[in-house]
């Protein structure tokens, strides 16, 4: 019995916020799986380790976690003014399939240093020594970001003093600013409410803000879902019932919201529409065993992603929370204390988050500008990924 050699795919493994992920530059791929595609994705699939019975991913590059099973193709922008095309595979741990559906923010942060180390950005744009303002074209779900990344001597500079709670090291500090993360004619609030009555059958009712920026999310309050708002991770993810109870209610929210026709299609969707709980801000600990007392915080949000709950907060959903937080009546902003806003900082389970937004009300729709957060990237190993040449 003959057997297929292993192919390598040039390939850097990143930090980026509290997500880590593959980074491939398009045109290092192998060339059937420069194109959307059964082959793309199986590639992904294995060079991750999915699908895995196990939920380990031992066999690959995943770490077992939605925040650790991601990949990114990078190229050079097809759109104007722009540096990068930024794509996102956020890749089912126990299943075979890649969910393309959305953009994660943690990542976004690592897009502009390898934009800048990849040669993806012209030179002259690139200053010997200062900020880099990397241009980038999100292509899950066409829209522009700004990664303000520290250069050095020519090179980017990731060693620094930042510090962003999730991410046990400092570094450099990365601004990123998501322009314009819902388009004027685009529905920031799809069912056309700031707060909806979510019927979940066999569940309950409950208050829901539901919105688009960012990264669709559902958020509730943490007391009608039987928390507090202060949960860690080992509270809800050993919890069965609870998962599953959260999953029902996300598949709900995502037919109310306009993702979705049908309950069946919610499991193929997996990464979107997010569901988060927030509660009024109160003194916890952290799980790296970090006291924060109430008057750090304006609010709590918990969040889960890929059917866990986060060990901290997606990017992505941070941009939903920034930007409800500065409209009037949402779930987040009663919250958060209410009336008007243009930044709040939020307890989730590994510390704190700023997040800053510009949002506006033009003809009885809300829109927002900007929403502009700090996270931090590191490069943590290059070279090559290797996967079996009959995988994809």
């Amino acid at each position: 019995m003959s057997n297929v050699p292993q192919v390598k795919i040039p390939a850097t493994y990143i930090r980026g916020g509290t997500s880590k992920g593959v980074f491939f530059n398009l045109t290092d791929l192998p060339e059937r799986c420069q194109v959307p595609g059964e082959a793309r994705d199986n590639m992904l699939l294995r060079v991750i380790g999915s699908p895995d019975p196990y939920g380990k991913q031992t066999d690959g590059m995943g770490g077992a976690t939605s925040s650790t099973s991601k990949t990114v193709i990078l190229a050079k922008s097809e759109q104007a003014d722009h540096d990068v095309d930024y794509l996102f595979g956020q890749v089912a741990i126990d299943k075979a399939f890649v969910d393309w559906s959305g953009n994660c923010g943690n990542l976004t942060a690592a897009v502009g240093s390898f934009a800048i180390s990849s040669g993806l950005v012209d030179a002259d744009r690139i200053p010997e020594n200062g900020i880099c303002e990397v241009r980038i074209w999100q292509k899950n779900i066409s829209k522009t970001i700004i990664a303000h990344v520290p250069v050095t001597n020519g090179e980017v500079q990731e060693t620094g003093d930042f510090e962003l709670d999730g991410v046990t090291f400092p570094a450099a500090e990365v601004q990123v600013d998501f322009v314009a993360p819902v388009d004027p004619s685009e529905a920031m609030f799809p069912t056309g409410n700031l707060v909806d009555d979510l019927v979940v059958p066999d569940i309950g009712t409950f208050k829901a803000t539901m919105i688009t920026a960012g990264i669709p999310t559902i958020f509730l309050n943490a007391d009608e879902i039987g928390y507090t708002g202060t949960e860690l991770q080992e509270a809800i993810n050993g919890d069965e019932v609870a998962l599953t109870r959260f999953e029902t209610i996300r598949a709900y929210g995502a037919i109310k919201m306009g993702l979705i026709k049908d309950i069946s299609e919610a499991v193929s969707r997996q990464h979107t529409p997010k569901v988060a709980f927030v509660a009024p801000a109160q003194a916890y600990t952290s799980s790296s065993g970090k006291d924060i007392a109430v008057g750090e915080i304006d609010l709590h949000v918990r969040a889960l992603s890929m059917g866990k709950l986060h060990h901290a907060m997606m990017g992505t959903a941070a941009v939903a929370i920034g930007t409800a937080a500065t409209i009037p009546g949402t779930l987040v902003n009663v919250v958060a204390g209410g009336g008007d806003k243009d930044n709040v900082t939020f307890g989730h389970p590994s510390g704190i988050l700023k997040v800053g937004a510009e949002a506006e009300c033009i003809n009885d729709n809300w829109t927002v500008k900007k929403v502009s957060m700090s996270r931090s990237a590191r490069v943590l190993m290059e070279g090559w990924v290797r996967i079996p040449g009959d995988s994809f």
